[in-house]
């Protein structure tokens, strides 16, 4: 079985894929003339932008529902795994990814505000309604919304809840299935209340987990500053094979940098359109440019947290593969005995002795229990897509939050590689059905942003949006809105 997944996890993430994903995000970067740049200023006053409504979020919450998202164990022990297959050079291609990623962000999540529709009381949106609606193709639709539940339903929660277990186990000697148990206790009492209680828990975790965790960081990147140009000096020598220990292993680098880049940061993956669909805005660009800007957050600023901390206090190994990819030669042995999951813990370990392995437990389920709450959310949305019955679609839903609540019990007793194996077919699989599906309906995304543009260029602050003006079709809860 672990063949056959190493298997799957190498075809669907090649070459192609990864160049697909760095190509997308500079071919939106030009479109959108690096909005990622010139529009910052407005990233960030939309972002504390307080509207809401009885049917939707307000744009704050929509950020910390897709941060919970973006924020997770990838941020961690994924920054880990990059540096232990990729070198310090896959830290660079992961800040390239999330500075392209984020006008893929854009796009995606504009494109999930647009074709976005009222369900009882509640806004729903995705990949899969801005298919149907915008490309007009219902089969691609379902196989979106089809694979998403597989995906976030099944697929990925066990990675974020294997981290949970293995870093509470090493921390405080607790037995997995205890640790299982008690996420799932917490779970039933959130994800019974709707998207609703879901924005209002991350709304007030996301700020708290990222900012102590970024702290702690800073103190520790402070406590070196000396070794900053060093540690970027070696980034940047490993990244472009001049580093002469790390030279041989520049396709390694990049491989791995963009693959967990885009693990952490989700961009182009098809999951925070999802929670851009729930905010409540006058511009379906307006949630496009906070998401786009929540891209920054989770890799500019809590990956590059991880890595600069792991790199300052050399905690880290770097090894070679063999012809099946398994760890094979060691290249560079800091840590002897030890895998990628203990070099985060080993980093704050260094100068907290005996803090380290706490900290990054109680991290790691602050954020892995948040990405566990955001995954429920986007398969929760496609069921909602694909089961039109108001009582068959409970009935299932119920049956939904039974099978995902075991999913997530027994990750926490899988093996890491083989969660990380399968989480990795997950999100592979559901960005390249939402990234072909992006690049097609480019010339919609444009419409919507060169509206954007010209009314922010009139001096309109908050700009209202009609679809019909722009010759958009199909967008019809802006349509009825006008």
């Amino acid at each position: 079985m672990d063949k056959i997944i190493s298997t799957v996890s190498t075809l669907v993430w090649s070459d192609v894929f990864i160049y697909l994903c760095l190509c997308t995000g500079l071919y939106f970067s030009i479109r959108t003339g690096f909005l990622q740049v010139t529009y910052l200023k407005d990233m960030l006053r939309l972002l504390f932008a307080k509207k809401k409504t009885d049917e939707g979020i307000s744009s704050f919450q929509a950020f910390a529902l897709a941060i919970s998202g973006r924020v997770g164990t990838g941020n961690i022990i994924g920054v880990a795994t990059a540096i232990f297959y990729g070198g310090p050079g896959a830290v660079f291609w992961m800040w390239i990814i999330a500075f392209l990623g984020s006008s893929s962000a854009f796009v995606e999540a504009t494109l999930g505000q647009l074709y976005k529709k009222k369900e009882g009381t509640e806004f729903r949106g995705g990949p899969a309604y801005y298919i149907e609606k915008g490309l007009g193709v219902k089969w691609y639709a379902v196989l979106f919304a089809v694979l998403t539940i597989i995906s976030a339903g099944f697929l990925l929660p066990g990675v974020q809840s294997n981290a949970i277990a293995s870093s509470a186990a090493n921390a405080f000697d607790l037995p997995t299935h205890y640790t299982g148990i008690a996420v799932v206790l917490l779970l039933i009492l959130i994800i019974f209340g709707g998207v609703k209680r879901l924005g209002s828990v991350a709304e007030f975790v996301v700020p708290f987990m990222a900012g102590g965790y970024i702290l702690m960081t800073l103190i520790i990147i402070g406590m070196n500053f000396q070794q900053i140009p060093e540690v970027f000096g070696l980034i940047f020598s490993s990244a472009f094979s001049l580093n002469a220990t790390f030279g041989g292993i520049i396709g390694m680098a990049i491989a791995w940098g963009v693959k967990r880049g885009i693990y952490s940061n989700e961009a182009g993956q098809g999951t925070a359109p999802h929670a851009a669909a729930a905010a409540e805005v006058n511009h379906p660009a307006q949630q496009g440019l906070v998401q786009a800007f929540s891209v920054y957050v989770d890799t500019l600023f809590v990956c590059t947290a991880t890595a600069l901390m792991i790199l300052f206090t050399g905690m880290y190994n770097v090894t070679d593969v063999d012809a099946a990819g398994k760890p094979a030669t060691a290249i560079v042995e800091n840590l002897p005995g030890v895998d990628y999951n203990g070099f985060t813990q080993a980093a704050v370990s260094h100068h907290f002795p005996g803090f380290g392995n706490e900290f990054i437990a109680i991290a790691l389920f602050f954020f892995a229990f948040t990405t566990i709450m955001a995954y429920f959310y986007y398969a929760d949305t496609n069921i909602s897509y694909l089961i039109k019955d108001g009582k068959a679609k409970k009935i299932i839903g119920f049956i939904f939050k039974i099978v995902f609540l075991s999913t997530v019990y027994f990750g926490t007793v899988r093996t890491a590689d083989m969660a990380w194996a399968i989480g990795d077919i997950g999100v592979g699989l559901m960005a390249w059905v939402n990234i072909i599906a992006i690049l097609l309906l480019s010339k919609t995304a444009m419409k919507v942003w060169k509206d954007y543009k010209q009314k922010r260029k009139q001096g309109i602050e908050d700009p209202d949006f009609n679809p019909e003006e722009i010759g958009i079709k199909n967008a019809d809860y802006w349509t009825d809105k006008n």
